[in-house]
This record gives C-alpha cells, structure tokens and sequence, in this order.
C-alpha cells in the first residue's frame, strides 16, 4: 500500500476507528495510540487490491486492542491504583456525557456482556452493516442479527428500569 492510499483510507475511515478503538477502552491516549498502530500494520501489511478495507482496519483495531489489553492486565502500577480509588466509578466517558440519558444508555451498554456490546458498539456508533460485523467477529450475519437484537431488548429493559 502506497503512502496515497494511506491518506486517502486515514481522512476516509480514522475518525470512526478511533471512535471504536475510544468506545472499547475508554481512554483518549490508548485510542490514539491504537489507531496509529492500526494504520501502520495497514501500510506495511494490508495487501493491495483488499476487497473491504473498513473491516480489515476494524478487525487490525479490535485484535490490537484486545492485545493491548492483554498486556494491561499483567502489570498494574500503584498509580493506576490510587487513580481509580480517587476517580471512582466515574470514567471519562461519563464525565463526557452530560445528557442524562446519554448516560442512562452508557451505563445500560456497560451491563450488556462483551459480545453483544461491541456488536451495538459496531452497528450504532461505527455504521458498519451486519454482515461487515459478522466478518469481523467471525459469526454469521444472521448471529450478529440475533445479537443485536437481544442487545437492543436488554437496553431497552435497563433503560426502562433505569428511568
């Protein structure tokens, strides 16, 4: 892949990746730092002519983040530790969301189990269809389907119960 095309896949599909890459850590630095990386495996290793280029960069950001947070997990600092213990529960997503329902439907995702919040993670606030889902999840369409509508019926029950 040539430096053009870099550009062009960067102003075309960076914000929405970082947005995902956001969405799964919760952390301005790491999403940075994440999307970066996603494009850089992109320009030394995405092969030319690659049939969808949004889901190969979504699955490179998945997969590094996953990786990432593998690597979180061995080591944890005494700083992290007095950081969370002063912060709370409060993150910085729900410092950020100021619109009490926002934050309703924040704290309602964060109940739902892994898989089914990256799918409405994906198909919501990455406008990827199911079928680019499913091929970055390795599931069928019709899996991501039911996914997500059992993820949108867990919501609105967290939802309804929460207001």
């Amino acid at each position: 892949m040539d430096r053009e095309m870099l550009n062009i896949f960067y102003g075309r599909y960076g914000r929405e990746i970082y947005l995902y890459l956001y969405s799964l850590s919760g952390d301005l630095t790491i999403s940075e730092d994440l999307l970066q990386e996603t494009f850089l495996k992109a320009l030394l290793s995405l092969p030319d002519g690659h049939a969808n280029v949004r889901a190969w960069l979504y699955t490179v950001a998945r997969n590094l983040y996953f990786n990432a947070l593998k690597k979180e997990k061995r080591k944890i600092s005494l700083e992290q530790i007095k950081e969370t213990q002063e912060s709370g529960e409060s993150g910085i997503l729900e410092r950020l969301v100021a619109d009490e329902k926002c934050r309703a439907l924040y704290k309602a995702m964060g109940k739902l189990d892994k898989r089914k919040r990256e799918v409405v993670q994906m198909q919501y606030f990455g406008n990827l269809s199911q079928k680019e889902i499913a091929a970055i999840l390795h599931l069928t369409p019709e899996n991501v389907r039911v996914i997500s509508y059992r993820a949108r019926r867990e919501l609105k029950s967290y939802l309804e119960g929460e207001l």
